[in-house]
């Protein structure tokens, strides 16, 4: 049986999302600070004979992120995305994903494969003298300025929404360096939750590369996520980016897909 999840059920979707909590960062961020009743986000489970949660499917705007730990009713998901606007917007455990991608009547973007990692101690961070600032709200349409300038990134359409949303709820921060009131580098985190945070939009602008200004950044934000007692993730699928990360602390979990 699947049905949709009301804040009733919040405390049995947490318990089965909160035994792996790095993997499900996204949907416990998002439950966390938008709920079960909002326009743009809904949870649905399945359960099994015993009432228990097997699997769940979330869906924040036009995207989607399934977990289960085991088998599920993939065809009864696939109908419930079919309601909302194509292309569909997927991410998830590679091992999860991959079932969704055999129907060919579902329209997804386009696939990255990366790794996931995480970090859970601050002892491997260094410090930097260069002037780091914390975005606001009226930085948001140069931080979509700069991503949108980086050819490896694949930028929404409505990232400057989900950008803006994330600041305001407190689910998202973004540091950054500036010059003559250009941003030239900056970090964001994004699902934030009472337990951990996801690094993302990892970016320098092209002439400003290689003279260290993303990683001093990262120690910054680092430094101050750690410090809330939270634990920091990541995606990476360039191997010279991994080494960094791992030299800051991280290590690899799993495998994570998005279609977007």
């Amino acid at each position: 049986m699947i049905r949709k999840m009301t804040k009733r059920d919040h405390e049995q979707v947490l318990s089965f999302l909160s035994e792996e909590p790095s993997i499900n960062l996204f949907i416990i961020g998002d439950l966390e600070a938008f709920g079960y009743d909002s326009d743009f986000q809904e949870i649905w489970a399945e359960f099994d004979e015993k009432e228990e949660i097997r699997a769940v499917l979330l869906r924040f705007y036009q995207s989607f992120i399934p977990y289960a730990k085991g088998d599920f009713n993939v065809n009864e998901f696939v109908s419930i995305m079919k309601n909302y606007n194509q292309p569909i917007y997927l991410s998830g455990k590679t091992e999860l994903v991959v079932k969704f991608e055999a129907f060919d009547d579902l329209v997804l973007g386009k696939k990255q494969v990366t790794y996931f990692a995480e970090c859970l101690t601050n002892e491997h961070l260094g410090s930097t003298n260069l002037e780091i600032k914390k975005a606001d709200v009226v930085d948001v349409d140069r931080i979509i300025e700069l991503r949108g300038s980086i050819e490896e990134f694949t930028l929404r359409s409505d990232a400057r929404d989900i950008l803006h949303q994330s600041m305001e709820s407190n689910t998202g921060r973004t540091y950054y360096t500036e010059e003559n009131g250009v941003i030239t580098a900056c970090v964001s985190t994004a699902a934030e939750n009472s337990l951990s945070a996801m690094i993302v939009g990892v970016c320098t602008k092209k002439e400003y590369r290689r003279q260290g200004l993303a990683t001093a950044i990262m120690q910054r934000l680092f430094q101050d996520v750690l410090a809330e007692g939270k634990t920091l993730c990541l995606f990476y699928d360039n191997p010279a980016a991994g080494r960094i990360y791992k030299r800051l602390g991280f290590k690899d979990i799993g495998m994570w897909t998005m279609h977007r």
